[in-house]
Order: structure tokens, then sequence, then C-alpha cells
């Protein structure tokens, strides 16, 4: 048994949506969440700048003795993850390779729809790993770049956030199946399940992580006996991160750490 933290690393609250899942699976784990909201968003940066944050934030839960690490956002994951991975002696999860094994294995879906940030559409990470998998499929593609930041700010279902979706959504009403590429967005599950047919499934990666985690991970890896934890720790608190996760967990976070990221990223790690 390993009793040691799960990290879990996000640009801001949209990783709060995969640790709901983690819980949901894995009740007896213990969460150390990272939240690198003085730098977000991560979306319309460049692939170096989020390399290098990515970096500074799996270093920091490194050195908290994390057992190991889940990218739980879809820009980081799809820009530095295949960096990053060989960077640490953890295992480094992300949010794409999981869900897309579902995807592809899934006989029922022939049209899947994207929606994520400009900078997750525009390396086709996430059409690449399916059609990998599976060349059959027809993936189509959305940039959505304002979802993120209205997520942060709590917009999740006001006029504002159901107009955006609904213009999002154009060319995308048919598909089989829509996977939520930003961790932000099952925030607006309910717009999204309104422009889609009925029969139509909404894929939220953080249950492609959690369930990725129970079938990977041998007994020894679980926490089985000592009580569930959830560290969280901000690079800035100055924002509406607290709103947002209490809604999102349907309970109270007592405390929030502030922490600093380091400057330059520690090669030790190596």
């Amino acid at each position: 048994m390993d009793n040691r933290y799960i990290g879990m690393f996000d640009s801001g609250v949209g990783g709060i949506t995969v640790l709901k899942e983690v819980i949901k699976a894995l009740p007896n784990e213990k969460i150390m969440y990272l939240g690198d909201t003085k730098s977000f968003p991560y979306g319309n940066k460049s692939k170096e700048n989020i390399i290098e944050l990515t970096k500074r934030g799996i270093n920091f839960l490194v050195n908290q003795n994390v057992k190991a690490v889940i990218i739980a956002c879809g820009t980081a994951t799809s820009q530095a993850l295949d960096v990053v991975a060989h960077l640490f002696n953890v295992p480094i999860i992300g949010i794409i390779d999981p869900t897309a094994y579902y995807v592809a294995n899934n006989s029922d879906l022939r049209k899947v729809g994207v929606v994520a940030t400009s900078g997750t559409i525009n390396s086709k990470a996430w059409e690449n790993s399916i059609l990998k998998l599976n060349p059959n499929l027809t993936i189509i593609n959305k940039a959505c770049p304002l979802l993120a930041p209205m997520a942060e700010e709590g917009w999740i279902d006001n006029d504002v956030a159901k107009l955006a979706v609904k213009e999002y959504m154009k060319g995308l009403n048919d598909v089989d199946a829509l996977i939520l590429g930003c961790t932000h967005y099952p925030l607006f599950y309910n717009l999204f399940r309104a422009e889609l047919k009925p029969s139509a499934e909404i894929i939220n990666t953080g249950t492609m992580v959690a369930s990725f985690l129970q079938n990977t991970f041998n007994s020894s890896f679980f926490n089985h006996s000592s009580p569930s934890d959830i560290k969280i720790y901000l690079t800035d608190t100055e924002c509406n991160f607290i709103n947002v996760a209490e809604k999102l967990l349907q309970k109270r976070i007592s405390r929030i750490y502030k922490c600093e990221l380091p400057l330059v990223f520690n090669q030790n790690n190596e």
C-alpha cells in the first residue's frame, strides 16, 4: 500500500472536474492539487511557455513526494506531456490518452467532436491520438477560447455562457460523442447537452482518467486504509477558485495554501 498523495496539476479550477471523478472512483486516495492561477489562462500561451510552466508545476508536486502526477489540463497535456513525461521519476498521466483509447474502442461511435482551448486544437493532439488508434473515425475539432476564462469567473449557466456554447457548437450538433477536451468544460455540461442529439455521449476526461488509474496500477499503488485528504495549492489566491471549486465538489473547502513555483526548473529531478 502507498499512502502518499497523488499530485494533480492544472492552470486553474478546471482540474477540479478531474479531482471530483478520481475521488469518486478512489475515495481513500489523498490528492494534492496545484492550480497555477497566477499564470492562467494557458490556452493562449506559446508551447514553449506551457512546457516551462508545466515543468515547474510538476517539479513542485514531485518535491512534495507525490506518487504520481495527473496533468488535469488539456492544454498542458497536449503541449507538454511528451516532454515532461521523461523528466521525473514518477508516473505522469495526461487526460488525452485514456480518453482516446476509450473513444477508439467504442464501436458505437463514428463521428466525434472535440471542444478544447485554441492551443490544444492547434496542436491536433486529440485528433492524432484518436486516429492513431482508430483511423476510421471522423474527428471534428472546435476551439472554444472564451469558455475557460468564463468558468474561472463562475459564468457557467448565464445567458452569456449559453450564447457562447451555442455558437461554438455550430457544426457539432450531430456528433455521436463530444469530448470535453478542456477540464473546465464539464462545468458547461448542461449547455453542451442542450446542443446535442439525445443519443450523443458527452465524454468527461475526468471519468476516463479515474478509470485509467483503476485499470493500470496494481493494489500496492493505492491507499487502502489511511483517511483520504485533499490539499489545494494555488499560485494566486486572489481569484474565484474557491467559489467554483466548492460548487463542483459540493463541499466546503476549509483551507487553500498559497505557493510559489521555482523560476527555474530543477534539473535534479531528471
